[in-house]
Formats: structure tokens, C-alpha cells, sequence
């Protein structure tokens, strides 16, 4: 798969994509990323991508024409007969999640645009831009810290980048867990001199016992969902995921129990 960025600062990449476990990705080519700067179709010596609003108001707003040129080129390089998606990160977009990383994992890859400063004009957005996502109800700077995340995602899916092919079947949200968080870990040494004294790794962990491990480690997913995110307890319910001894635990833990209405 094929990753286009357009992004006024490419420089912010190079270490991400040579660091850390997800370089195997794109060292191999498994995810070919390819970074372009819209200042350099941009017109005059200053190379200007941006203007004031029109209508005023603070800061600048990126020029449709320099964006429009650096896709148009991506476009013709890429000679898709079927073309790519082009993504935009903003705040009105679909918020970033695995069902729609895995997509992408599946799919050809897509053109990605990072704004930055106030935005860009909207004609360049009604033109060229497919969809829109979002990392959350926040605002960053720019799109780039976004793009960074879902090419991370992505690329940890492709088969061989991971040491273990199914470990990310592990994963919080991942629908081989029925889209739930991932359960609590733990390592070497057994007993831990933390700052309450000592603490122990669960039995359970070291029994050898596999089935009463998988059944702790079940246990420990629903409880941890349902502390820390009981909307996505509620999409699992909703989905008909839990069985009669998935909510007899989560009573037990104190979760209420599934509305009959």
C-alpha cells in the first residue's frame, strides 16, 4: 500500500519512519510512504502557501492552488485506475478508530493532507478531499501528529512487522476480543518492591493453567472496560458479545447489569 502526505513539514517524519518496530513496515515496502511539501508548488521566491481570510478573523488560511498543484502531481504519480481516498485530519471528521484502521490496513492506502494554521480553504476540501478524520475533541497544530498515528496503526497490522503474527489480535478493541480493552500485564520479577511494599503477579499467571489464565485474563478485559470505558461495555452488549458468565462477572465487579428495555 501507497501512503501520500502533503505536509508543510515532511522533517517531521524521518525519525518515526526509522524508529521502533513499525520501520520494518516501511523498510520493506510493505507501507510506502511518500512525503510532499506544497511549497514547492507553490508560485514566487517566498514559495507562499498561505493568506489572510477573507472576511478577516485570526490567523492564515493555507491557498488552494499550491495544494491543488502538489495533489494533482500525487494524482498523476500514482496512476491509480481506481483512485485512492484522499483523507484530511480535521475536527469535523470521523474519529479515528480500529474498525477504521483495519480498513485501511486492507485497503491501497490513501492520500493524506495536514493543515495547518487557521485551515485550508474549503473550495481545495469540496474538490479533492473524500473523507476527514479526527484523533478526538481536541485541536492540534497541524494534521501531522494525526497522520503519524494512523500510519503507526496501519503499519503495525501489515503481516511480519510484529514479532508475533497474532499479536495484535490482542489489542484493546480488536474484534477478536469482541472489541474490548486489552487486560492487565505483567513480567518478571514475580514479587515487586513498589512504593506500598511488596506486590505479588497473580497466581493465576503462574499456574501453566491455560484455561483458567484465558478465563483471569476474560475477567480483567470486562472489568477494565467497564471502569475505564463504559460506552464501548455498552457497544459490546449492544453487539450480543457478553455471555451469562461474562455478565455474572461484571456483577460481580459491581457493573450494573444490561437494561431490558
Amino acid at each position: 500500500m501507497r501512503y501520500d502526505v502533503i505536509t508543510l513539514f515532511p522533517e517531521l517524519f524521518g525519525p518515526f519512519l526509522n524508529q521502533g518496530i513499525n520501520r520494518r513496515a516501511y523498510a520493506s515496502g510493505l507501507v510506502d510512504v511518500r512525503l510532499w511539501n506544497p511549497r514547492d508548488f507553490a508560485d514566487g521566491n517566498y514559495r507562499r502557501v498561505d493568506d489572510r481570510p477573507f472576511g478577516g478573523g485570526p490567523g492564515m488560511v493555507m491557498q488552494p492552488e499550491p495544494l491543488y498543484r502538489c495533489w494533482q502531481a500525487i494524482r498523476a504519480e500514482r496512476a491509480e485506475a481506481v483512485p485512492s481516498p484522499t483523507v484530511l485530519f480535521s475536527p469535523l471528521g470521523q474519529r479515528l478508530s480500529h474498525p477504521v484502521v483495519a480498513a485501511q490496513a486492507e485497503g491501497p492506502g490513501a492520500i493524506l493532507v495536514c493543515g495547518r494554521y487557521e485551515g485550508i480553504d474549503q473550495r481545495f476540501i469540496d474538490a479533492c478531499v473524500d473523507t476527514q478524520l479526527s484523533l478526538g475533541d481536541f485541536v492540534l497544530s497541524g494534521g501531522e501528529l494525526a497522520a503519524l498515528a494512523l500510519l503507526d496503526a496501519v503499519a503495525r497490522l501489515q503481516p511480519g512487522v510484529l514479532n508475533d503474527a497474532g499479536s495484535h489480535q490482542q489489542d484493546s478493541f480488536n474484534p477478536a476480543l469482541d472489541g474490548l480493552l486489552d487486560c492487565p500485564h505483567y513480567t518478571r520479577p514475580e514479587v515487586w518492591q513498589g512504593p506500598a511494599g511488596a506486590v505479588e503477579v497473580p497466581a493465576v499467571l503462574l499456574s501453566g493453567h491455560h484455561g483458567q489464565i484465558e478465563a483471569w485474563r476474560r475477567a480483567q478485559r470486562l472489568r477494565t472496560t467497564a471502569r475505564w470505558r463504559p460506552d464501548v461495555l455498552d457497544a459490546v452488549r449492544a453487539a450480543g458479545a457478553l455471555t451469562p458468565q461474562d455478565e455474572r462477572t461484571l456483577r460481580e465487579a459491581g457493573d450494573p447489569p444490561a437494561s431490558k428495555a
